[in-house]
């Protein structure tokens, strides 16, 4: 994955969660997420900007470690 922030994204079908580590070490759990929003996430140029304007302040998340 090619991003200054973010190490790597995944996604749990059964539970509709989205993952996202950062360099950081930081791992969030972004919870209902449509599947379409994890595949163009994938497909996004720039991770940081689709993550900041996607998903950050858009879905309820909890913080995993």
């Amino acid at each position: 994955l090619s991003s200054s922030n973010i190490n790597m994204i995944g996604y749990d079908e059964d539970e509709l969660s989205l993952y996202v580590t950062f360099h950081s070490g930081s791992t969030y759990q972004y919870i209902n997420v449509p599947k379409h929003v994890f595949i163009s996430f994938l497909a996004a140029t720039s991770k940081g900007k689709f993550f900041y304007t996607w998903v950050r302040n858009m879905y309820n998340w909890v913080r995993m470690h």
